[in-house]
């Protein structure tokens, strides 16, 4: 990598940079040349704006897990409040969490178990903030319980216990967030129905909660209540978690599922159980995966999209309703960039800022307007302006929220 700093006269102290993150944001300091810049620049590696984002919601609201202040379904995206400052975002199973540009931390929704962290079980249906601080970061969340790594590298867990699903050695329900343990070097969360994954700034991957499906991937078909580790990769990425099963990238591109595979989830050509990880085929070339509650989804470097698993309301998107137990392309297109699945719909993102849903539509969840299931990709509206960031959920929901610019 190129980028000489001028030195001498001009500066005694070399200039720093610190890429973005996410594809936005960043800094830089000290003095540049033009040239410097768009070395830099081309590499992704010089910062980048950090856009406005509003949030819109849409589907399912019972609990007013919609935010919109009432519990009325739509089948259309509506907006969630005024604010555009949105970051990262995760839903449970009739909850959200949502976390803004400035690090504060906001929930809404069903609260029975504590899992709006508000300190007691009061259902919201607008956003209210969780506590005072301003370093929260990545979160996601089980389908009673929330996580969240926080940008100091701690680990944070509140609402459903059972099963460990805090993984803070309890089973207790906390309506508050607890610590998982004082370590400082988590990275991200993952989260799937009543288990979590979790990857450290090592490369490292850890689960807790249930496992007697062998969806933890430690090799054993027991509940834990605290982080174990999974295996002794240390090149773990991307984490993609369903209803019993997981599934990771590693840094070279290999793709590797455990746990349930009732319905080919696993992606193996069969329906065999297993408790650890193992390879889906030999390509290298996984960037990044997700999971329905029963139905994987993953795109590779080529911009290409592949499902497998259940496909009883048409969620592999290719246009049959027949279960896959090994990966199969989604059309010929190269330019699928985001995932945000949900229990049995899926949302997609591509890379002209366009949303694609397909699968079960009870309620309006693919915010066509409509509640009829599609097994083949529609794009929703006519909208270029669509995001989603590392966040979203991995677990069973029927109700849809998706950021965009304005």
């Amino acid at each position: 990598m190129s980028g000489k700093w001028p030195g001498g006269i001009i500066s005694k102290t070399a200039p720093t940079v610190t890429g973005p993150t996410g594809g936005e944001g960043g800094s830089a300091s000290g003095i540049w040349t033009l040239d410097q810049v768009a070395d830099y620049t081309k590499q992704g590696l010089w910062p980048k704006p950090v856009l406005p984002k509003e949030l819109w919601s849409w589907g399912r609201n019972n609990k007013g897990q919609l935010g919109q202040g009432d519990t009325t379904d739509l089948s259309s995206p509506v907006q969630v409040g005024a604010l555009t400052t949105w970051k990262h975002l995760s839903m449970g199973e009739t909850f959200v969490q949502a976390v803004t540009s400035d690090g504060e931390l906001y929930a809404w929704g069903n609260n029975s178990s504590g899992e709006l962290g508000q300190g007691n079980t009061t259902l919201y249906s607008s956003p209210v903030q969780v506590g005072a601080l301003t370093n929260w970061g990545n979160v996601s969340s089980l389908v009673k319980t929330p996580t969240s790594v926080k940008t100091d590298g701690t680990l944070w867990t509140w609402g459903k216990g059972s099963k460990g699903m805090l993984g803070d050695g309890t089973t207790a329900d906390k309506s508050s967030p607890v610590q998982v343990g004082a370590l400082t070097n988590w990275l991200r969360t993952s989260a799937g129905y009543y288990h979590c994954h979790a990857t450290k700034t090592d490369g490292t991957l850890w689960s807790w909660g249930e496992g007697d499906k062998g969806q933890l991937g430690d090799n054993a078909l027991i509940n834990r209540s605290s982080p174990v580790q999974v295996g002794s990769l240390t090149t773990w990425d991307n984490i993609g978690v369903g209803f019993a099963w997981g599934a990771g990238i590693t840094t070279d591109g290999k793709l590797y599922t455990w746990g349930s595979s009732t319905y080919g989830q696993g992606g193996h050509n069969n329906t065999t159980e297993i408790s650890s990880p193992v390879q889906v085929g030999t390509l290298t070339t996984w960037s990044k995966i997700a999971g329905c509650k029963r139905t994987a989804l993953a795109i590779k470097t080529d911009g290409t999209l592949w499902t497998w698993g259940l496909n009883d309301y048409g969620q592999l998107g290719d246009g049959t309703t027949t279960n896959r137990s090994s990966p199969v392309q989604v059309g010929s297109l190269t330019d699928w960039a985001l995932l945000a699945p949900g229990m049995q719909h899926v949302l997609a993102v591509k890379t002209d800022g366009t949303l694609w849903a397909w699968g079960d539509n009870g309620e309006g969840v693919l915010g066509l307007g409509d509640t009829t299931n599609r097994s083949s990709p529609v794009q929703v509206g006519a909208l270029t302006t669509w995001s989603e960031t590392p966040g979203v959920a991995n677990e069973a929901t029927d109700f849809t929220l998706m950021m965009k610019t304005p």
